[in-house]
């Protein structure tokens, strides 16, 4: 009786905080874990970042600090602006003779000539990026199909798991002499519907971010729960839809990371290709720059760096973001 009376006692002398100020709290604390420390952190490493590009010479002169780094965005930006000023006065010249040749001979045939100057800054990054999504899409329409099949079947994965485990490890370096002496053979034609390049990075990055997929798809059909393949079995779907109902449904999240996984090593799978093959696309920008040699050389490098980085976290963002649209396991948020 006495301790009821104390626990009442205490209860009516606590003062309960409002719900505005749980709120306040809340959002507060969210504010400072989701903008406050990131923003914290970056300053910290531009800080460090500039300090020691001061004390770093090179035989190109001073290490690029943040500052050269931002100028040299700017001045990417502004070569590739002054290219589609040119690309657009070559089109109109073009039309222009093309009018006045169609008003002295009225039988001739207009033609186009497609605009043959340098690629841009701009114009590599969206080559990467349309090189890197073909690969990876081919390898995700022939990974998840494979895991399927070897998850199901104990037979085929004891079959196939030591081609994997031996390709797994291959470096892009290993894949691409082969891959471009290959394309050089059997895509040998006068009027090429793709770059014989493009081709020759897309089946790189292809190969070398096909496993994960296969892995993680496979792990995950075959770790599906007994109940639902005992559900399966009791309602006697036909394998067709055994996949459709249950497999992928129960086995989307490790599909997912697989993707994820896989994504991430096309990006990095392609940009060394880009680099060693002299392929269209960032890596060839990297390295033209560090052939180039010039006082901006080291400066666009790095700026190079900082959007290879920025593309990869975003390609894995996005592939994050579709997971948790189409998942049902919302667990999944780094």
């Amino acid at each position: 009786m006495n301790t009821t009376t104390v626990n009442a006692e205490k209860i009516s002398g606590f003062k309960l905080p409002q719900l505005s100020e749980l709120l306040t709290g809340a959002l507060v604390s969210s504010a400072i874990r989701l903008v406050a420390l990131p923003l914290a952190g970056i300053l910290a490493f531009l800080l460090l970042w500039s300090i020691t590009a001061q004390n770093i010479d090179t035989s190109l002169g001073k290490f690029p600090g943040p500052a050269a780094v931002m100028e040299q965005f700017n001045a990417l930006y502004d070569e590739h602006q002054r290219s589609r000023e040119k690309e657009q006065a070559f089109y109109e010249r073009q039309e222009k003779r093309n009018a006045e040749r169609v008003a002295k001979d009225p039988s001739y045939e207009p033609r186009i000539r497609a605009y043959t100057g340098k690629e841009t800054f701009l114009d590599q990054i969206i080559t990467s990026l349309v090189t890197v999504m073909s690969g990876f899409l081919l390898a995700v329409a022939i990974a998840i199909p494979l895991g399927i099949a070897i998850g199901l079947s104990k037979p085929l994965n004891n079959a196939i798991n030591p081609i994997i485990q031996v390709f797994k490890p291959v470096s892009p370096l290993a894949w691409l002499p082969l891959v471009t002496m290959v394309v050089s053979a059997l895509y040998a034609t006068p009027d090429p519907v793709v770059a014989k390049s493009f081709l020759v990075s897309l089946i790189t990055v292809t190969l070398c971010c096909l496993w994960p997929m296969v892995i993680n798809t496979a792990v995950g059909v075959a770790g599906i729960d007994k109940d639902l393949v005992n559900v399966s079995k009791v309602l006697r779907l036909p394998a067709l839809r055994h996949v459709q109902k249950i497999v992928l449904p129960a086995s989307v999240p490790m599909i997912f990371t697989g993707m994820r996984l896989s994504l991430g090593v096309a990006w990095m799978v392609l940009i060394a290709a880009e680099m060693l093959a002299q392929n269209p696309g960032l890596g060839k920008f990297v390295w033209d720059e560090f052939q180039n040699g010039s006082s901006n050389s080291l400066a666009r490098i790095m700026a190079a760096v900082l959007v290879i980085g920025v593309i990869g976290f975003l390609l894995d963002r996005g592939m994050l973001t579709l997971q948790k649209l189409v998942s049902w396991d919302k667990s999944a948020n780094q």
